[in-house]
C-alpha cells in the first residue's frame, strides 16, 4: 500500500514538473498546470493516478498551509477592523447565493436541509485559487481584493455549520432540530475559546523560547505544529481545519515572528498545495463532461453569472465604484474546495442523486479550472463587459508607466530592498538621486510601492530584467543582497550587458571577494569588516592617533582586501537563526487604514500612537507621497501610512490606528 502511494505521488510530481515548465514558458498561472495535471492522469483519464485517501490527506493540508499563511496577514485588529467586509458582504454574499441556489434545489424535490447544503456548495469560492493568484498578482490590498478576502474568510466560517449539515444528512435525515441548532453554536464557542485565548497567552512566550536557541530546526517545527495544532481544535470540534489554521496564523500575525513564520512555512505549502489542486483536477470526468456537457456548460454560465452578479450589487452598494465592484465579483465568482467537500458528503449519505451531483462536480472543477485566469485577468474582463476601450489607468497602472519612465533617466539601480537597500534609497532621495530597486520578496515589494518608492518584483541576475530597468541608463549599480552567490550572478549579468557602469556589492564577510573582483565588481563592501574599520577609526580617535594617521590605516587595510582582519577565530555554535534581539530591531512597515479604522477622521496626533516608540516617517494619499507629515495631518480612508519601531510596537501602533 506504502509503495503505491509512493508512486503515485512520483507520477504526480515528475507529470507537475513537466507540465509546469510549459506553464511558466507561457506565463500562465501555475495553478492551471496542476488542475490539467490531476485532469489528464486521474482516474477518468488516463488512470496513472487515483484519488487515494492519503493523496487527499496531503492535499488538504495544502490548504490549512495557505489559511494559516492568510491568517498571518490579518491581525486581530484588522479584521475587527473590516468587519464590515466580513459580516456585511461575506454574510450578504452567503446568504443571497445561498437562498437563489437552495431555492432551486428545493423547487426541484430537494428536502430543506439538503437544500441548504447545495446552496452553500455552490456559494463556495476557491479560497486557495483566490488567494493565492492575488498574491502573485501583488493586489492583496486593493479595493476588489479587500471584499474577496471578506467574502472568503465569511465562507471559511459558514463552512463550519454547513458541514456539520451535511455530516448529519449522511447518517440521519432529522436534523436542523434546536438541540442540534444548539450543539453547533457550542462547539463553534468552545473552538473559538481554545484557539484565540490559549492561543493569544501561549504563542508568543513559546517563539520568544524557541529563538531563544537560535534552531532553525526547532522553530519550523514548532511553526507546524502551531498550524496543525489550530487546525486540530477546530477539526476535532467538528469544525473546519482550515478555521482554526487562518485563527492561529492571525495571532502570530501580532507577534514579532511573523516574517520568519512565513519563509519557513512557505516551502510546505507550496508543495502540499500543488497536490491539492492535483487532487481537485483528478475529480473532472471527461466521459461526463463530454455525455452532459450542455447541462454543465449551462450549470457552469449560471454559477459564474449569479454568483458574479449578488457580489456585484452588494459591493456597488458600498463603493462607489462599478468597475471595482464588478472584479469582486468576477474574483469570487468560481466554486472552491469546500463546495467539493460538502457535495461529496451528501453523495455519502444518498441525500442528492448520482447524477444531479456528478454534474455539480464536474461544474465546480471547471470553474476552478477557469479560476485562475478570471483572477489573472479580472482588470480586463471588467473592463471589456463595462465596454470600456480606453479605461483609466489603475494606480498600479500609474506606478508602472511611471517606473517605466524613470528608467530611461539617469538613476541608480539598487539589487536588493532589504534594511542597507533602503537606508540606501533614502540618502539618494534626500540628495536628489533617482533610483529603482528589485526585489524577490513580494511582500516588500508591496509594502515599498504602497508607501511610494519605485520597486518592482524580478530577480537582478536575469538580463532581460536588468534591460527593462533600464540598465543602460544607470550611473551606478548597487548589489545589497545577502548571499555572496546571488551578488555574483548580478554581477555577471550586469558585465554580460554592460562593461563601464560602476558596480558596488555589498556582502556579509569576504568568502567570494576575489571572485566578485573577477567577475567585474568594481567596489566590494564586506559588511563584517567595514564595521571593524568603523570600531577601529573611533578607537584609534579615542586613543589620540591623527585622524590623518587614522584615515592611512583604514585605506591600507582596504587596499590589503582586509587581510589583517582576517585573522579570526570562528564560533563553533554559529547558527543562521536571528536570536530575539535581531529580531526586535526597528523596521518600517505600512498600514493601509481600511474604511472602519478608527484613525480614519483623526489627525495623526489624535490617532495614540507613543511617539517615542513610533514614528510616522511618510504618508502617502492618492500617489502622492509625503515625508515626516506634521501631527495636524487629518487621515483618510484608503490613507498609507509608513511606520518605524519594532515589531512589537508596530504591531500596538497598528491596533491603535485600526482599532484604538
Amino acid at each position: 500500500m506504502g509503495g503505491d502511494i509512493l508512486g503515485q505521488i512520483l507520477i504526480l510530481l515528475a507529470a507537475s514538473v513537466l507540465v509546469l515548465s510549459v506553464v511558466r514558458r507561457f506565463s500562465l498561472p501555475p495553478i492551471l498546470g496542476y488542475l490539467v495535471v490531476g485532469m489528464l492522469l486521474g482516474p477518468h483519464a488516463l488512470g496513472l493516478a487515483s484519488d487515494d485517501e492519503a493523496v487527499r490527506l496531503l492535499a488538504e493540508f495544502g490548504v490549512v498551509f495557505l489559511v494559516f499563511t492568510l491568517g498571518l496577514e490579518f491581525s486581530l485588529a484588522r479584521m475587527i477592523a473590516m468587519k464590515s467586509e466580513v459580516l456585511g458582504v461575506g454574510g450578504l454574499q452567503m446568504l443571497l447565493t445561498t437562498s437563489v441556489a437552495g431555492g432551486i434545489a428545493w423547487s426541484l424535490g430537494a428536502s430543506p436541509a439538503a437544500a441548504i447544503v447545495l446552496g452553500g456548495a455552490l456559494a463556495m469560492s476557491s479560497t486557495a485559487i483566490v488567494v493565492r493568484q492575488l498574491g502573485e498578482q501583488l493586489e492583496l490590498t486593493r479595493t476588489h481584493s479587500r471584499f474577496a478576502v471578506g467574502i472568503l474568510l465569511f465562507q471559511d466560517l459558514a463552512f463550519a455549520p454547513l458541514l456539520a449539515l451535511a455530516t448529519a444528512l449522511a447518517v440521519a435525515d432529522d436534523v436542523l432540530t434546536p438541540e442540534w441548532l444548539l450543539g453547533m453554536v457550542l462547539r463553534a464557542l468552545l473552538a473559538l475559546a481554545v484557539v484565540l485565548v490559549l492561543g493569544r497567552w501561549l504563542l508568543r512566550p513559546l517563539f520568544r523560547e524557541i529563538a531563544r536557541h537560535r534552531s532553525t530546526e526547532s522553530f519550523t517545527l514548532t511553526v507546524l505544529f502551531v498550524a496543525l495544532a489550530g487546525a486540530w481544535s477546530t477539526h476535532a470540534l467538528g469544525l473546519s481545519m482550515a478555521l482554526g489554521a487562518f485563527l492561529a496564523g492571525m495571532l502570530l500575525s501580532e507577534t514579532e515572528f511573523r516574517h520568519q513564520t512565513e519563509a519557513v512555512i512557505k516551502p510546505f505549502q507550496d508543495i502540499l498545495l500543488g497536490l491539492f489542486f492535483v487532487s481537485v483536477g483528478m475529480l473532472l470526468d471527461l466521459r461526463l463532461l463530454l455525455m452532459q456537457l450542455p447541462l454543465v456548460l449551462l450549470l457552469l454560465a449560471a454559477l459564474l453569472l449569479v454568483k458574479a452578479a449578488i457580489v456585484f450589487g452588494i459591493v456597488r452598494q458600498l463603493v462607489p465604484n462599478t468597475r471595482k465592484a464588478l472584479r469582486t465579483g468576477i474574483v469570487v465568482s468560481m466554486g472552491g474546495e469546500f463546495g467539493f467537500a460538502l457535495l461529496t458528503l451528501m453523495l455519502k449519505g444518498s441525500a442528492i442523486d448520482t447524477g444531479v451531483a456528478q454534474a455539480l462536480l464536474t461544474t465546480i472543477a471547471l470553474s476552478m479550472l477557469a479560476g485562475p485566469l478570471l483572477v489573472r485577468y479580472n482588470g480586463r474582463i471588467a473592463d471589456f463587459l463595462l465596454r470600456r476601450r480606453s479605461p483609466k489607468p489603475t494606480e498600479v497602472g500609474l506606478e508602472t508607466a511611471a517606473t517605466r519612465e524613470l528608467a530611461k533617466r539617469e538613476h541608480v539601480i539598487i539589487c536588493g530592498f532589504g534594511r542597507v537597500g533602503q537606508n540606501l534609497a533614502r540618502v539618494l532621495e534626500t540628495r536628489g538621486f533617482e533610483f529603482i530597486a528589485l526585489d524577490l520578496d513580494p511582500h516588500r515589494v508591496r509594502d515599498a510601492r504602497q508607501a511610494g518608492d519605485p520597486v518592482v518584483y524580478g530577480d537582478a541576475s536575469e538580463p532581460e530584467v536588468l534591460r527593462a530597468l533600464g540598465l543602460e541608463n544607470a550611473s551606478v549599480v548597487v548589489v545589497s543582497f545577502d548571499g555572496p552567490d546571488t551578488a555574483l550572478r548580478i554581477v555577471r549579468s550586469v558585465r554580460q550587458l554592460r562593461g563601464d557602469v560602476p558596480v558596488l556589492v555589498r556582502t556579509e564577510d569576504d568568502s567570494k571577494l576575489e571572485k566578485l573582483q573577477a567577475a567585474g565588481a568594481t567596489e566590494v563592501v564586506p559588511e563584517i569588516f567595514e564595521t571593524s574599520l568603523s570600531l577601529v577609526s573611533h578607537v584609534l580617535l579615542f586613543l589620540k592617533v591623527p585622524p590623518r594617521e587614522i584615515l592611512e590605516t583604514t585605506e591600507d587595510i582596504r587596499h590589503d582586501r582586509y587581510a589583517i582582519l582576517r585573522s579570526v577565530f570562528r564560533r563553533r555554535d554559529a547558527h543562521s537563526l536571528d536570536d530575539p534581539e535581531h529580531s526586535m530591531r526597528q523596521q518600517l512597515r505600512t498600514v493601509v487604514l481600511p474604511p472602519g479604522a478608527i484613525a480614519v477622521g483623526r489627525t495623526i496626533g489624535e490617532a495614540g500612537l507613543d511617539p517615542k516608540r513610533v514614528v510616522v516617517t511618510a504618508l502617502r494619499r492618492e500617489g502622492i507621497v509625503g515625508r515626516e507629515p506634521d501631527d495636524g495631518t487629518m487621515l483618510r480612508e484608503g490613507d498609507v501610512l509608513v511606520l518605524w519601531g519594532t515589531p512589537e510596537d508596530l504591531e500596538h501602533g497598528e491596533n491603535k490606528l485600526l482599532m484604538g
